[in-house]
């Protein structure tokens, strides 16, 4: 096949909705570049769309995927901001195929010598949790910020990400044997799901609680937060409503309110977009933001990468390379 890629077909179970076929592009018309991709991670929001259960589901037959990393192979008419050769983040949707057509404001070009598989994974969580630590609360250094799913992408990246403004972080995960990796990644403290954590913040003031799991542990940070502090939800790996007692609404002010970086996308200047990539890929450059890896696959194998993606207990990204 010229172009492989990773066709969905129809939602439902992914054993029986997706497989790799041939997929035809356009050469890239004015303002537009080709590029061939190098790497793409599977994020949990990619199972969803394949099950159908997202907010944003593309027209089908399409290709799925939400971000990756490639090198510019053409270049349409009136570009400038990149050239061929140039490796890039691409920050818009359909990336599992060898080779894609995107407006060059989709793509952010990188350092040559950067790391293909942590370029692939700058485009989504990373900026998930930058933007949720920017958008509600204005923190300052030697604030506090406490998250549950602390083990996954967005989790480790506000750990690094914090660590690097100065935040400190409170940290909840469901393993035990997590507590000195997540530690020596920069965690201030972290604890398991068990902690009751108004007994384990004492006399912290903790204004932001970022949550992506709902339930019963949404509720043990709403319970950790000071006055007037904001619970940010970005997902729901528990599959648990929220349950608000009245008391935290009334008496302490908070404020409960969600994140969805696709909605920021429709909304923010491609300029601001750019600003937000630079400074993560600023701070993935020099070190101080690296995403795990837990495996990669070749595009052929892509049952294997979705199988392996669902499973829990994993410390680090699924990848499919091309």
């Amino acid at each position: 096949m010229n172009n492989p890629a990773v066709i969905l077909r129809a939602f439902g179970k992914v054993e029986e909705c997706v497989s790799v076929g041939e997929w035809s592009v356009a050469d890239p018309k004015k303002g537009e570049v080709a590029l061939e991709m190098l790497a793409a991670p599977v994020n949990p929001a990619d199972l969803n769309v394949i099950e159908g259960k997202y907010g944003d589901l593309p027209e089908l037959p399409g290709v799925p995927g939400s971000e990756g990393a490639g090198r510019i192979v053409a270049l349409g008419a009136d570009v400038d901001s990149v050239a061929v050769g140039d490796l890039v983040v691409v920050v818009r949707k359909g990336t599992w195929a060898k080779r894609i057509t995107v407006s060059a404001q989709d793509v952010f070009p990188l350092p040559k010598q950067t790391d293909v598989l942590q370029a692939a994974m700058l485009g989504v969580n990373p900026p998930t949790a930058l933007l949720m630590m920017e958008s509600f609360v204005a923190l300052k250094p030697g604030d506090w910020i406490v998250q549950n799913a602390a083990n996954s992408a967005v989790g480790r990246s506000v750990i690094q990400i914090a660590k690097a403004h100065g935040f400190r972080t409170l940290n909840v995960v469901r393993r035990p044997e997590l507590i000195d990796e997540l530690s020596q990644l920069g965690a201030d403290r972290v604890v398991t799901e068990e902690t009751d954590l108004r007994e384990a913040t004492g006399d912290l003031s903790i204004q932001l609680a970022l949550n992506a799991v709902g339930g019963a542990s949404a509720l043990n940070l709403a319970n950790a937060l000071s006055q007037d502090g904001y619970v940010v939800t970005y997902g729901a790996m528990g599959r648990q409503p929220l349950k608000i007692p009245n008391g935290l609404l009334i008496f302490k002010n908070l404020t409960f309110a969600g994140f969805w970086l696709s909605r920021w996308k429709k909304n923010a200047a491609k300029a601001r977009q750019h600003a937000v990539l630079k400074q993560l890929a600023d701070l993935s450059s020099s070190g101080q933001l690296t995403l795990a890896v837990h495996q990669t696959f070749p595009i052929s194998d892509i049952q294997a990468a979705l199988a392996e993606a669902a499973k829990g207990q994993r410390s680090g990204k699924v990848l499919l390379t091309f």
